[in-house]
């Protein structure tokens, strides 16, 4: 997968909110990176493999994108963060069309 990161001037200024059993996280959208399959962030916390959690996006043209997903990979170390990766699960599809178009948009790395 390739990177890039959601440009601070964009209109997806809404955090997004990461939650699961154990954790709750709400990110800014600059630190969100969108996939057509999953997103990747920053995270102070770890999050173990396999990790099921629900994905709150918030979406620019406003509207909200709830599912949910599974770790995949999570790396770092507590001084530095972690990076997650997760893949989103079970999408409808109009879901995957507005995930996809914002992965190919500036908001993603497509």
């Amino acid at each position: 997968m390739s990177a890039k990161t959601i440009g601070s001037g964009h209109a997806f200024h809404s955090p997004v909110t990461l939650e699961a059993r154990q954790a709750r996280l709400e990110l800014s959208a600059d630190a969100v990176v969108i996939h057509k399959n999953g997103i990747e962030f920053r995270s102070p916390t770890p999050f173990n493999p396999w990790t099921e959690m629900t994905v709150a996006l918030k979406l620019p043209r406003g509207g909200r994108l709830q599912c949910a997903g599974v770790v995949v990979a999570c790396s770092g170390n507590r001084h530095a963060g972690y990076h997650v990766s997760m893949v989103l699960l079970n999408l409808s599809r109009q879901a995957q069309a507005q995930l996809t178009t914002m992965a190919y948009s500036e908001l993603g790395a497509g």
